[in-house]
């Protein structure tokens, strides 16, 4: 975690002793969420001494600086931070100790103050309101701490492309200058050719940990078919540009090369690396594959999935995510598992083959227009219901009326793909949307 500043900052016009016993309780708080906390020994009171104290610290470290109206305060004390520190910012109020005599913080009009400052000054920040002891409070601060680890992780991130996007699939590409300046990704391109020509070179001791790992999860598996053997080929190859290159997501062209060069479905490398942790998207959709990773992170490393929306169901609320063959082996419902198939159209092997688990679930893209970047968040349940196409699919109802959210989509032109997880982290996309000033749409009840 990178360093948090603590700014507790008040006026000695009003009541000191009780602020200090609210900034003890909120240091406490602090250093129990982090070991990298920098703060001063007791309430700034001026500007002046706001000043020396910055001075006296390293600050190009620093991811988040809590910025506590212990009592009210102008615009000078931000104003003030906002020049020497580069980093995000926690507007915090407390609460008055006492109703029905003087007025003894007036914290809640400092923090008005300082969010009317910043909001002027165009710098994103996140506000709260209440004391260290109460829930809602430390579910917010940790809430921005953890969506500025995910921003912090994400910049120098690189993102294997593996063989540019099929003609007409625009969604899929980025604009490398612009993926870099919003979230601090690079593009790491690889040729498709010669990755299938070097992982057909691959000696079988390596190739052959890949079949060994697929069969733990996969029922059924056939290790001796030619098209798990070249997905044992391809999978370790790139497992080593993985290594190589610190590559923390993938981008895949899948067809028609693989069936035409290689000989076999790109589904199963790319089930088997997300389920590793490696999340890879089809089809070579860039974004698609950054929503993955955001999906993975908030949620705990749980394995994310993406699909096009492919059918619509009136009479339940709900619409079904598909794909030919991709998927996770732990989202495979229990009762029937993971199962290898063939590819509906290709007919060849090995893809996965099952409907996804029942569950709460988020949907969630990354989206990108000409204006820049916007975000669409979605929550529902996955049903427990049949597979209902070939391939791997899950159908979902919807929170909000589905003709309603289904034409809304359209209107706004988000891509075919839908990030989905099995976790309810709608609030932390929300509020990365907020943190990175991007729109966001959302579909879901409040």
């Amino acid at each position: 975690m990178e360093k948090i500043l603590y700014l507790p900052i008040g006026r000695k016009t009003f009541d000191l002793e009780a602020g200090e016993a609210e900034r003890q309780k909120s240091s406490a708080f602090l250093n129990q969420v982090t070991d990298q906390l920098i703060e001063p020994e007791g309430i700034i009171t001026s500007p002046e001494e706001l000043e020396d104290f910055l001075q006296g610290i390293p600050k190009e470290d620093i991811a988040v600086t809590v910025y506590q109206s212990i009592t009210f305060a102008d615009g000078e004390f931000i104003d003030a931070v906002i020049k020497k520190v580069d980093s995000s910012i926690i507007v915090w109020s407390i609460r008055e100790p006492a109703v029905g005599a003087r007025l003894r913080l007036n914290s809640l009009t400092g923090g008005n103050s300082t969010s009317h400052v910043l909001k002027c000054a165009a710098r994103p920040y996140t506000f709260v309101f209440g004391n260290s002891e109460e829930a809602q409070v430390q579910h917010r601060i940790k809430q921005h701490l953890k969506i500025q680890s995910l921003i912090h992780m994400m910049k120098g991130m690189n993102v294997g492309v593996i063989g540019d996007y099929q003609p007409g699939f625009f969604f899929s590409g980025t604009d490398e200058e612009h993926l870099k300046e919003q979230f601090g990704i690079n593009v790491i391109r690889m040729d498709l050719q010669e990755a299938f020509d070097k992982s057909k070179q691959m000696p079988e001791q390596k190739w052959e940990p890949e079949i060994k790992r697929a069969e733990k999860q996969v029922i059924g598996l056939h290790s001796t078919d030619h098209s798990v053997q070249r997905f044992a080929q391809f999978s370790s190859y790139v497992r080593e540009e993985i290594n190589t290159r610190n590559i923390a997501a993938l981008a895949i062209r899948c067809w028609p090369e693989f069936f035409n060069e290689l000989g076999a479905a790109a589904c199963s490398t790319l089930s088997q690396f997300t389920e590793d942790g490696v999340v890879s998207s089809c089809e070579s959709d860039i974004h698609g594959a950054v929503t993955m990773l955001v999906l993975q992170e908030l949620s705990g490393g749980k394995a994310p999935y993406l699909g096009d929306m492919v059918h619509v169901n009136e009479a339940s609320n709900s619409v079904v995510y598909w794909h030919c063959g991709a998927g996770a082996y732990s989202l495979a419902h229990p009762e029937q598992g993971a199962r290898p198939g063939v590819h509906p159209n290709r007919k060849l092997g090995f893809t996965m083959e099952f409907g996804l688990k029942p569950g709460k679930v988020t949907m969630f893209r990354i989206g990108y227009t000409p204006e820049g970047y916007r975000l669409l968040v979605m929550r529902g349940q996955a049903l427990d219901t049949p597979k209902r196409f070939n391939g791997t699919s899950v159908e979902v109802e919807l929170e909000t009326n589905v003709t309603e959210t289904l034409y809304g989509l359209m209107d706004e032109g988000f891509e075919p793909h839908y990030g989905l997880v099995y976790e309810d982290i709608t609030e932390d996309l929300i509020e990365l949307g907020k943190q990175l000033q991007l729109p966001v749409s959302v579909y879901k009840k409040d």
